[in-house]
């Protein structure tokens, strides 16, 4: 594999997590993986991280993104003590992908090896949103937005919905903001890092408003919707967390239910967090119906009914 990552023409590199297309590609060329199957005992902060990332379900495409960033900040250190060319690289990062696609986590997670990689010096996630950063006046954004970045370094600043930023046009406070968060990319690049998420449409076009920001965040990441076995499989472990189980008619009618909401919000489907919604409230329906007959027995505990099922309704 002579380049881990897809680079643009902008200079940005595009990592598309679970893409179908990359496994197409992969059936059709010769198996030239050069990466060992067993990392070598002095990357152990490597192995911790992959360990954590290995208990979350549909991450198997990330697992290998956070070790191709680890494997590119490694070998430069050792390029740069063998006396190679080895310029630091910023690492600010955009999450394109709908909501409850663990962006947050793995933002989470990149600090701890960005930490443990002494990249970063405290390796801390601050999250963000349009109203953490906008002001009311003049000059309040600008301050709002200098005051988290302040709190962030070390870590990493994670806007979501950053794309709300760029909505309000020319005389809106979020352009603001914008301004600030670009310029302290540039002067302070290598004490903090930036990470923009939002829905992959949207983020692209709050890409075009401001031409410098394609240049500032090398590393792209799309995170897919979950597939219908990838939602039933965090479903489970939430219950089984709870120590809770569905019946096989519960079941059934999760999975039908799952088909039929992800085809009708192709474009806002909530992913996990949708399941935990609807994990929660069946639990508390099952409750009242428990309540209601007065029968505690064991399985009766335990066990979510299709008639205990509450489903959400998504925007």
């Amino acid at each position: 594999m002579d380049q881990p990552f897809r680079m643009k023409n902008n200079g940005q590199i595009s990592i598309v997590l679970n893409s179908q297309k990359r496994k197409n590609i992969a059936k059709e060329l010769p198996d030239t993986k050069v990466v060992p199957k067993v990392i070598p005992p002095e990357h152990t902060a490597l192995k911790e991280i992959e360990e954590e990332l290995g208990a979350l379900v549909g991450m198997e495409e990330m697992k290998k993104t956070i070790k191709e960033i680890y494997a590119w900040i490694y070998v430069n250190k050792k390029r740069e003590e063998a006396g190679l060319k080895a310029g630091k690289q910023a690492l600010h990062m955009m999450f394109k992908g709908n909501p409850g696609t663990g962006k947050t986590t793995v933002a989470r997670l990149i600090g701890k090896l960005f930490q443990k990689m002494n990249v970063l010096s405290k390796g801390h996630l601050i999250e963000a949103e349009r109203a953490d950063l906008v002001g009311e006046y003049i000059g309040h954004t600008a301050q709002k937005t200098r005051d988290l970045i302040k709190k962030a370094m070390g870590g990493i600043l994670f806007v979501d919905e950053a794309y709300s930023l760029g909505r309000g046009g020319e005389k809106d406070f979020g352009k603001e903001a914008i301004d600030t968060m670009v310029k302290h990319m540039e002067d302070k690049q290598h004490d903090f890092i930036l990470i923009l998420a939002g829905y992959s449409r949207e983020m692209d076009q709050f890409l075009n408003l401001n031409p410098g920001l394609h240049s500032r965040f090398p590393l792209v990441v799309d995170f897919p919707d979950y597939t219908i076995d990838q939602l039933m499989e965090i479903g489970e472990k939430m219950l089984v967390e709870k120590e809770y189980v569905l019946s096989h008619e519960a079941e059934k009618k999760l999975r039908e239910h799952l088909f039929w909401v992800k085809a009708a919000h192709t474009n806002s489907f909530s992913n996990g967090r949708y399941m935990r919604n609807i994990i929660e409230k069946s639990i508390r329906a099952q409750s009242m119906r428990l309540l209601m007959s007065n029968n505690y027995d064991r399985h009766d505990l335990m066990t979510i009914r299709s008639n205990d099922l509450v489903f959400d309704t998504e925007d």
